[in-house]
């Protein structure tokens, strides 16, 4: 589950400023999500995660809170039907279900270390000509920009057929995330009550 967890995390942040283009508008498109993303001090909001399962023709619903901050605080908590939290605060990571809170220093992990890499370079618009991760495919509507990635590195590949970013056209911020995995599961994360730039309290990123 830890390492699902991981790779869903990755995903989401890769889709606030993941997005490469070619053409003019393409570009257009690009420099608005880009600066919404440079200009992302803090952010925090509700989501509701959906898991929709192929083969039982079933779906999971999950719901929590997610908080950032400039450049390397990120809090990411399930609340319903389960508690279980993954806080990343600089080198260190704490993940904590129920009692149990285990800590962990990101520079001794290899693979915490590229995830905690990846999110944050996404986050601060690193990500956007970087495509050793992904190929992209961008197409738009009046409502909203749509980005279809599809995974390069072998890790992201084994899970993911492709994730679709759907970003807000007023705000140039991602509001909906679709996780499509290899064996046609599919994880649906919609952001709700997004506030950008308001002040988030320190506890939220302790790590103890």
């Amino acid at each position: 589950m830890m390492k699902r967890l991981l790779l869903v995390l990755m995903a989401f942040f890769i889709a606030t400023a993941s997005v490469s283009a070619q053409s003019a508008g393409e570009a257009r498109i690009r420099q608005q999500i880009e600066a919404a993303a440079a200009g992302m001090r803090t952010m925090q909001c509700d989501f509701v995660q959906t898991k929709y399962l192929r083969m039982l023709n079933d779906r999971m619903v999950s719901r929590g809170r997610m908080y950032y901050q400039q450049r390397d605080k990120l809090r990411w908590e399930y609340t319903s039907p389960y508690s279980y939290a993954f806080v990343l605060n600089g080198p260190r990571v704490l993940i904590s279900k129920g009692s149990r809170n285990d800590v962990i220093n990101v520079n001794q992990s290899k693979f915490f270390k590229e995830i905690a890499r990846i999110m944050m370079n996404s986050v601060v618009g690193k990500a956007l000509n970087d495509r050793r991760d992904f190929k992209v495919a961008l197409s738009s509507s009046a409502a909203e920009y749509v980005a279809v990635l599809y995974p390069q590195q072998k890790q992201m590949q084994q899970m993911f057929q492709k994730i679709v970013l759907h970003f807000s056209r007023q705000h140039a911020m991602v509001a909906k995330v679709e996780l499509v995995e290899k064996r046609g599961d599919r994880t649906v994360i919609e952001m709700k009550n997004v506030k950008v730039n308001s002040p988030v309290n320190a506890k939220v990123f302790s790590v103890n």
